[in-house]
């Protein structure tokens, strides 16, 4: 499972490193140390003539769910049966997205009773994408949400010490066309949803504080020596 991340750039800097055309509500992002299911995640998707970056509320919620509440069980979609899962199977062929971060938390268990909370991120500290999937769900009252997944596929040699899942994340030249709308074929698509080599990675203990998602300040991503 991928249950919280981080995402600590700056607008520029966001820019700099993702091909965008637009960046919607740009005013509404803030630097967020502790990324949490139901909040909104930043995201790009191709609308088969530019990408556009915006928010996707985390948590994905099928066209069919008479409910939002579905997406709270939603948070993650394993790599190996997306095109199995109603509740994937038709984003993975239409609505791939890139769900931005730096960085992601993990929780090693130490003992029966207690887990330690890990920051996992590459070692240059640059932005990365995870492969996502989206969709439009609209309530019984008219109201219109976006909301997404997070793919995971099976951890890395440094991970799987830590958790038995990471998330999908995707080499910067692989990101254009994961977003590519014209690619229907998924089996095109499973040669990216691997886990990412993990000599391009480092893991370090930081603060319990990380455990509520009501701590949100860049206290948590600090290292504990």
């Amino acid at each position: 499972m991928c249950g919280r991340f981080t995402l600590t750039a700056t607008v520029d800097q966001l820019i700099d490193r993702f091909d965008i055309e637009f960046f919607l509500q740009e005013e509404e992002y803030f630097p967020n140390y502790n990324v949490a299911p139901s909040q909104s995640v930043l995201a790009i998707i191709n609308n088969g003539h530019q990408n556009r970056m915006g928010f996707l509320r985390w948590g994905l919620i099928p066209p069919w769910a008479k409910d939002m509440s579905i997406g709270y069980k939603l948070i993650n979609a394993r790599a190996e049966t997306l095109s199995e899962k109603p509740s994937f199977r038709n984003a993975f062929q239409k609505k791939r997205c890139l769900i931005i971060a730096d960085s992601f938390y993990e929780w090693k268990r130490i003992d029966s009773n207690n887990k330690i909370p890990m920051r996992i991120k590459l070692k240059s500290n640059a932005l990365f994408a995870m492969a996502g999937l989206w969709e439009h769900w609209k309530s019984p009252e008219g109201k219109s949400i976006y909301s997404c997944s997070v793919i995971t596929t099976n951890p890395n040699e440094l991970v799987q010490d830590i958790h038995d899942r990471m998330p999908v994340i995707l080499k910067p030249e692989d990101e254009k066309y994961w977003l590519d709308p014209s690619i229907k074929d998924t089996s095109k698509l499973n040669h990216l949803l691997k886990p990412l080599e993990h000599d391009l990675m480092e893991v370090y203990e930081v603060s319990p504080l990380v455990n509520s998602p009501k701590n949100n300040s860049i206290d948590l991503i600090q290292k504990i020596c």
